[in-house]
């Protein structure tokens, strides 16, 4: 019973880990495409884009959010976290922006197909233009987010919030460890000059 109870505890954080990264992921999106979504209805001065593009915008948010945890869940772009932050960062927004534009490849064909049309019409019915103009958005829009996620695992999930959200626990303690490893490796003890013997003994003469 103790092993049964420990092992749904462990199942049932992960699952709230997982809700919460979920959500993270899921929020950053929304408000980056419900603002491509305003953009494009004020360009267009509120034509041919309906507020039904809103809940699109969140659709296209929640299932991109989850494109990205299964990738990670597949160990995309492991082999290059030893690199430098900005290059893991732009490298998993590169790798992370193909899989969503096959996706939404996949997705368009699937639903060309429903309609009635043979898998060779329906690739050759394909706007690549717009799924491209999407990936390139989705690419800016990943930079940003793979940096933050990157900055977590380096610096760890509470010590990454704490620095986020500003608790200060992190920046002191930073700051100390600075300092006291600047005053350690500063810190010489003075050295005394040493008189030979020989001086000393023509002083004594003298």
């Amino acid at each position: 019973m103790g092993a049964e109870n420990s092992k749904h505890a462990v199942l049932k954080q992960k699952a709230i880990h997982e809700g919460q990264e979920f959500a993270g992921i899921f929020l950053y999106l929304a408000f980056f495409f419900c603002a491509v979504v305003t953009n494009q209805r004020l360009l267009l001065n509120n034509q041919q884009i309906p507020y039904f593009s809103y809940g699109a915008a969140l659709i296209n948010a929640a299932v991109i959010a989850k494109v990205i945890l299964i990738g990670e869940y597949a160990r995309l772009g492991r082999r290059q976290e030893t690199r430098p932050l900005l290059l893991v960062a732009l490298y998993k927004a590169f790798l992370f922006s193909l899989l969503v534009l096959a996706f939404h490849i996949v997705e368009e064909v699937i639903k060309l197909i429903v309609h009635g049309e043979r898998i060779f019409a329906a690739l050759h019915h394909l706007r690549m233009d717009l799924l491209l103009s999407h990936c390139v958005v989705v690419f800016c829009t990943f930079i940003p987010l793979f940096a933050f996620r990157e900055l977590q695992r380096v610096l760890g999930e509470e010590s990454f919030r704490g620095l986020l959200f500003g608790t200060g626990a992190i920046s002191k303690s930073n700051v100390g460890g600075a300092t006291d490893f600047s005053a350690h490796s500063t810190s010489v003890p003075p050295v005394k000059p040493q008189v030979s013997p020989a001086k000393d003994k023509n002083h004594g003469e003298i």
